[in-house]
């Protein structure tokens, strides 16, 4: 069996480094064939970009902890490999994005069979550390913990299967300790009453606590010395440098313990490690909080026959019962004096509790933990059956297919895009409006921004279609015939605010210089007619153009007054129409409607105005009470529109609704980074795939455009551009949050109330 491990690895200092390697080495050692390829491989997480480690073999890739790309890079390294089965080590801490969010974009990618061991789980986790747990709890086939209580935790609070859950308690090394253990030699040992304690030093160690008891303790046995064996977390020293440990040698001073206080600063092998445990007279953990779901640190010291006394943390109580070790409080330095006086003085107890550490401790050897870690692979590798996930491509083609601007091609001319079409085929009797060419450009851009290189060519057929549509004045004609002769003279405010937002959008994120200078010449053009805006869609539209493009010129203080002014419109308009059950902006719902929260998350993202934000979050809330029906969304319908008090109609509806509801979760994501958002996102996302109120997709895989919408009847199978953008911009918009594809089917239904974070 070929297995991937993804953990952090030596020569990185961690823990969970060490705790990797010897899980490796513990499943090698049950094959029984000694001379097979080692089984193991290895994706290391770097703490930081650029960081080098002198890895050995074993390790074939490095992801960059803050780096999305590496997490996508490695999974199709994983993917692509001949790998059984995948391990991962799961802290909080090693992985990318606000509580390791990251690591779930490569989980969600996989194809593999995947067991996680959860090295952490919180009692009272945070939204998003539950939401990250629950994701990594669906995703893997099996979910291992080294404590009891952990299982608890997992289904009453995270809701996971407990079928799902295996517990298998954290290994110690396979060491004998000789009875001419060196340590004892040396002077420290031979001549002392030895507390010793290990680990990488942090403030969440306790060890001060310990210090603290020493003056009773050397009151009775002067001859005790505290040795503190191990250097300062790396992330400490980073940031903090040795400041810990000139503490506890400052607490130490002031109480007079100084001599009885002294550090082994390095890191020890295991062998050594061994050593002093064995060699030590009392063990002692001194956590400070009993949240530690697992103590690596205390199962060594178990497992080398120890006589630990330690604070009541719930591994703690886990492992020392039955006489095995004996319990603190927290923070209690008398306690803990007493308790040590009390060993010392009674050699045969202290002997009794060795006694019993060392026979529990046998069950603790590595090679008996990798045998129970074998088990679960061969479960789950050999019989598929009695995993609920079932290995499969992560987006099947049936549910979000690969992006293809195949049918964008084939409404482009050397004009710019057709507006309408008949079923698949352009219909050139409607010709082109500047409505479609600025959503075309924002689609190409975007795509462009996801390396679809063959958007780069389109992006100046678009914009060149925009220069032409402006008048001498600034403003824009809407329709042109396929004749290339003007049918109106001034287009819609709608029109107008949609080609000032593509406008913006390609100023903040141009591909080359020519085009970021033409843009911003026939933005800059246009606005004087912000002023005249009245209807809400078109300032909404133009809110967001304005938003963007004081990202890219942010030192503009007259368009910040423009952007506050036209955003005081809409601000305005919901505060007039807001009542008891209607938080809105008129008093009714018409097209595009998340359109208008869409433009206030754009407009707090720069203002930071949180009267702008509460009214954007509140309509963005009211919008979901009407629109997502049990499992899929359902937009308002344009057959008679919603009114306040009346009845919401069902139809037909348009993807445009459902671009400007994708659009207004990706914006509230970016600015909560809540990952309910993205579900919703995903879920709304799926209307154009199936998800909706008559079970039929709009995508068509045959041209690869989009249906007109949903009618009371059945699809409306033309293919305009106005669909067909809406359609790409929404796929575009779940890659880009991702910078990947992602398994829908890892989510769980959407509910109807959103808990938003602010």
């Amino acid at each position: 069996m070929k297995i991937t491990y993804i953990s952090t690895y030596p020569p990185r200092e961690c823990g969970l480094a060490s705790f990797n390697k010897n899980l490796m080495n513990a499943i090698a050692s049950n094959f029984v064939n000694e001379e097979a390829e080692f089984p193991g491989t290895v994706i290391a997480m770097n703490a930081d970009e650029g960081q080098e480690y002198d890895y050995p073999p074993e390790v074939k890739f490095a992801i960059n902890q803050n780096d999305p790309e590496d997490y996508n890079t490695a999974v199709d390294f994983i993917n692509a490999s001949d790998t059984d089965a995948c391990i991962l080590q799961h802290e909080f801490g090693i992985f990318g994005g606000e509580s390791g969010i990251y690591i779930l974009s490569l989980i969600n990618q996989l194809k593999k069979p995947l067991i996680t061991i959860l090295h952490t789980v919180l009692e009272k986790p945070s939204h998003q550390q539950k939401i990250i747990i629950q994701n990594i709890a669906k995703k893997s086939d099996r979910v291992v913990v080294m404590g009891k209580i952990a299982t608890d935790l997992l289904t009453r609070v995270y809701n996971v299967k407990r079928e799902k859950i295996c517990y298998l308690e954290h290994g110690a090394p396979d060491i004998e300790i000789a009875h001419d253990n060196p340590v004892k030699a040396d002077a420290l040992f031979a001549n002392h009453k030895v507390i010793l304690t290990f680990g990488l030093l942090s403030r969440n160690k306790g060890l001060e606590t310990v210090v603290r008891a020493l003056p009773k303790i050397v009151k009775h046995h002067p001859d005790v010395l505290f040795v503190v064996l191990g250097t300062t977390h790396p992330g400490i020293i980073k940031n903090s440098g040795e400041e810990y440990r000139e503490y506890l040698i400052e607490v130490a001073e002031e109480l007079n313990v100084r001599d009885h206080l002294v550090f082994i600063n390095r890191y020890v092998s295991e062998a050594e490690l061994m050593n002093y445990l064995s060699a030590a007279d009392i063990y002692v953990s001194p956590y400070l909080n009993e949240a530690q779901i697992t103590s690596g640190t205390l199962s060594y010291a178990i497992g080398a026959g120890a006589a630990v006394v330690s604070t009541p943390y719930w591994h703690a109580k886990e492992l020392l019962a039955d006489g095995r070790g004996r319990l603190f409080n927290f923070k209690d330095e008398k306690g803990l004096a007493a308790t040590v006086n009390e060993l010392l003085d009674n050699p045969e107890s202290l002997n009794h509790m060795r006694n019993r550490a060392y026979r529990y401790g046998k069950n603790l050897r590595w090679p008996v933990i990798g045998r129970g870690y074998l088990n679960i692979m061969e479960e789950v590798v050999n019989n598929p059956d009695l995993s609920e996930r079932i290995l499969r491509q992560i987006i099947d083609p049936e549910i979000m297919p690969e992006f293809s601007l195949d049918y964008v091609n084939l409404l482009t001319d050397s004009t710019g895009i057709i507006q309408h079409a008949k079923y698949g085929i352009p219909n050139l009797k409607e010709g082109y409006c500047v409505d479609d060419n600025a959503r075309a450009l924002i689609m190409a851009l975007m795509a462009h921004q996801l390396d679809h290189k063959e958007a780069m060519k389109l992006i100046p057929t678009y914009l060149s279609f925009v220069f032409y549509m402006q008048t001498d004045d600034g403003n824009f004609r809407n329709f042109l015939g396929y004749d290339r002769g003007f049918l109106d003279d001034i287009g819609s405010e709608d029109s107008f605010g949609r080609t000032i937002w593509a406008l913006g959008y390609l100023m903040n994120n141009s591909p080359n210089n020519s085009y970021d200078k033409l843009a911003e010449e026939l933005f800059r053009k246009a606005v004087p007619h912000f002023s005249n805006l009245r209807y809400l869609r078109g300032i909404s539209d133009t809110i967001i153009g304005i938003s963007y493009y004081l990202k890219a010129i942010p030192s503009d203080k007259g368009m910040m007054g423009i952007l506050n002014n036209l955003t005081g419109l809409l601000t305005d308009a919901y505060e007039r129409s807001e009542g008891e059950n209607w938080q809105w902006f008129e008093d009714f719902l018409t097209y595009d409607n998340a359109i208008l929260p869409l433009s206030l998350f754009h407009s707090a993202e720069i203002t930071g105005d949180k009267k702008v934000l509460d009214i954007a979050f509140k309509s963005m809330k009211f919008l979901e009470k009407l629109t997502f029906k049990a499992n899929y969304w359902n937009p308002v319908g344009n057959a008679g529109w919603y009114f306040r008090d009346g009845k919401m109609p069902l139809h037909d509806q348009q993807a445009i609704e459902t671009m400007a509801m994708v659009l207004m979760y990706g914006q509230a994501y970016e600015i909560t980074h809540d990952p309910q958002l993205l579900e919703k996102l995903f879920t709304v996302h799926q209307w154009f795939l199936g998800e909706n109120s008559l079970n039929v997709p709009l995508y068509d895989h045959e041209t690869k455009g989009c249906c007109d919408g949903l009618q009371v009847r059945g699809l409306n199978q033309n293919q305009g551009a106005e669909s067909v953008l809406a359609y790409l911009i929404s796929h575009l918009t779940v890659l880009q949050k991702f910078k990947t594809k992602v398994n829908f089917n890892s989510y769980q239904p959407v509910e109807n109330e959103a808990v938003l974070v602010k």
